[in-house]
């Protein structure tokens, strides 16, 4: 086998990582390559499910005797605790490795401090290789971890002049069956799903992660939050029928806001101690528009139909903008096709000042 460049040894840890994306919650994707003396290739492996191997340890087990004197590539610093595994960094120490290159540090200060284990040893660390795209493929555990509340998705479905629903209430279905495939499969990416009370008694959806063409459900579900301050939720919504994990959360639980509903912060810090780093908030408007105007929005995913009701409830409602000054200025970073449908991923930019 042909020898490899660190950076190539990098761009296939991180598509390694990306096979772990949606198992591996808490813990974030980590993706490995180990090259031996000659740079050649002699193990790999990415963190697949939390409480499995991690990746250094799936490498490590491929190489065996290849990785001494070898260089470890890691998407990630390597660990440096012991959890439902042991440190990394001891791994790496054992097997005899010269040096690791590590794209992002850890931000956990549980288990950070790998590199300096690993240079007390005497093995060579370097950061920084292709950090910005290993950054992206883990941006939800990274943000979740650096802040202490998850990264947070809105998802909506709209007709092209922005209607979720026609003047008599019905929405089904403004978007066609493969953008709603597509919904479940992003479903099946984050730890919870967030809806309003609103939602749960114009719609009373499942929320959870289906596969649509025969009704199966996903082996992993996100927990089902339900965003109601009086405690409205019916005993038998079905996002109570024991297919998920559900929280009805109540400002009696959470605490209220200065608008009397649940205090949006602390219900998102909350999700954070149950172990949710990426969250899909999914309806109604009135509660996006509440997380917008508190800026709680990292990425915004809308699939909008090719269609034109003129009339009905609009996708979302107050964001806090009352002059064209004051609007929430967005990146488009795709735009892609599903079905008849148009997906569009946007980022909010941040405000100056």
């Amino acid at each position: 086998m042909a020898s490899v460049s660190i950076d190539e040894a990098m761009r296939r840890a991180i598509a390694l990582a990306a096979r772990g994306l949606g198992t591996t919650s808490p813990n974030p994707v980590v993706g490995c390559v180990l090259l031996d003396t000659d740079g050649e290739v002699v193990g790999e492996g990415f963190h697949a499910y939390a409480g499995g191997p991690h990746a250094e340890i799936v490498a490590l087990a491929q190489a065996g005797e290849r990785a001494r004197g070898g260089t470890a590539v890691v998407t990630l610093e390597p660990c440096d605790h012991h959890g439902r595994t042991g440190p990394c960094s001891l791994a790496l120490i054992q097997a005899g490795v010269a040096r690791v290159v590590v794209a992002v540090p850890d931000p956990n200060p549980v288990a950070s401090g790998g590199a300096a284990t690993l240079r007390a040893a005497g093995i060579q660390v370097e950061f920084g290789v292709r950090a910005e795209e290993a950054e992206a493929g883990n941006v939800a555990w990274l943000t979740s971890m650096r802040r202490g509340w998850p990264y947070v998705i809105w998802k909506y479905a709209a007709t092209l002049d922005g209607r979720s629903a026609a003047a008599d209430g019905t929405s089904m279905w403004i978007t066609s069956e493969a953008a709603r495939i597509d919904v479940h499969a992003l479903r099946g990416t984050v730890d919870a799903v967030i809806v309003g009370v609103g939602t749960v008694l114009a719609d009373d959806p499942r929320l959870t992660a289906r596969n649509l063409r025969d009704g199966t459900l996903a082996i992993r579900q996100p927990l089902r939050v339900v965003v109601d301050s009086s405690g409205r939720t019916p005993d038998q919504a079905r996002v109570r029928d024991g297919a998920a994990r559900t929280w009805v959360a109540t400002t009696a639980e959470v605490g209220a806001g200065p608008d009397g509903r649940v205090d949006l912060p602390a219900l998102l810090a909350e999700l954070h101690h149950r172990g949710v780093r990426a969250a899909l908030l999914e309806g109604g408007p009135r509660l996006a528009g509440a997380f917008l105007a508190a800026g709680l929005i990292d990425k915004i995913v809308g699939y909008v139909a090719p269609k034109l009701l003129g009339n009905g409830p609009t996708a979302l409602l107050d964001a806090g903008v009352t002059t064209i000054a004051d609007v929430i200025d967005l990146e488009i970073t795709d735009v892609t096709q599903v079905g008849p449908d148009l997906r569009i991923t946007a980022l909010p930019r941040k405000r100056e000042g």
